[in-house]
């Protein structure tokens, strides 16, 4: 008996988004009297820091600092149309969106700043420290909170912007069912070490090396943080997360997430992330998004490990001990 070493390589593709009916997402953005911006979006934040990216991404389409903006996600019933937060189409449906509703805003507030400062719109630009300044004559400009105030309370003018994504619809072909789903796709590969214990079954990941294609990372430390939680779940559905032996009998299955198996500190393996920026040509500069890919790849990566340790091909998840040992034996011709 010994503990053998495999390692094992997986590499997937990911698209971002759907095609059903186009994948609609709209955004609206408007000017407080202060000048402070809020996008409202039906796009929930589930946690992947959608907010704070809508919220770059407004600020630097209209010229202010991101503090200046605030997303509002909260009601479905109030906000624009979305599709919903899945498919990782979040931060490319939802960004372009934001993109167009805040280019219409940010023409509104120089149309009002043109009017105060009796020059013409296409000669203003924004310093993206909250101010407007004439082209070539920086030092004859004015604030964006005395344009608001303007706009509110002198124009009459609403600062404001609406915005929709929307993809062509791809129709099958009829004679192969050929078709586009998506616009753009994300890419990854992930190589995985592991330690099987031959007596015991128990697998160890020692390292996990990550690479990813994301297009643009509009927020390189939070991409990173996501690829490397995502990491963890991929390794958390190889080896751990399961409701059997109970399933489908609950009767004497876990209650809580105390007794759900999953790795802790202590189990979570060296990881490596490196991200490959390709932007995407329709991306909201040029992003695609993490998304679900984050957990995707590590699973096949796990389970190619094992069977290059140990010499059996484990087809269920989780890879249990009980499973591998099970193998083994069939392997060997001895009877479960």
């Amino acid at each position: 008996m010994a503990i053998r070493r495999g390692r094992g390589v997986a590499a997937i593709n990911y698209p971002t988004g759907m095609n059903l009916g186009g994948d609609p997402t709209q955004a609206l953005v408007h000017s407080t009297p202060t000048g402070n911006f809020m996008v409202t979006l039906s796009s929930v934040d589930l946690g992947q820091g959608m907010k704070q990216i809508m919220a770059q991404i407004c600020a630097e389409t209209i010229g202010v600092p991101t503090d200046r903006v605030v997303v509002d996600t909260a009601d479905t019933d109030t906000g624009p149309h979305c599709m919903g937060t899945f498919a990782s189409r979040g931060t490319h449906r939802a960004g372009n969106a934001v993109i167009q509703a805040a280019r219409e805003a940010r023409q509104v507030m120089l149309e009002v700043a043109a009017e105060e400062l009796e020059v013409n719109a296409s000669d203003l630009e924004t310093d993206g420290q909250g101010n407007i300044l004439v082209k070539g004559a920086p030092q004859k400009s004015i604030s964006i909170f005395d344009v608001a105030l303007s706009a509110h309370f002198k124009r009459g003018r609403s600062i404001s912007g609406r915005g929709m994504f929307l993809i062509p619809r791809s129709y099958p072909e009829k004679e192969t069912g050929a078709m586009k789903p998506s616009t753009c796709y994300a890419h990854a590969c992930t190589v995985a070490e592991v330690e099987v214990d031959d007596e015991t079954g128990e697998v160890t990941v020692l390292t996990v090396k990550n690479v990813f294609e994301i297009g643009r990372a509009l927020n390189p430390k939070m991409v990173e943080q996501q690829l490397v939680g995502g990491s963890w779940m991929g390794i958390s559905h190889a080896l751990y997360e399961t409701t059997e032996p109970y399933y489908p009998n609950r009767d004497h299955g876990g209650t809580d997430f105390n007794q759900y198996l999953m790795p802790g500190p202590g189990d979570l393996a060296q990881t490596e992330i490196i991200v490959l920026e390709r932007p995407s040509a329709d991306g909201p500069y040029g992003a695609k998004g993490p998304g679900e890919m984050c957990a995707n790849p590590q699973i096949p990566a796990v389970a190619n490990a094992v069977f290059n340790a140990v010499g059996v091909r484990i087809d269920t998840l989780p890879i249990t001990p009980e499973r591998i040992l099970r193998a083994l034996k069939a392997q060997a011709g001895a009877p479960n």
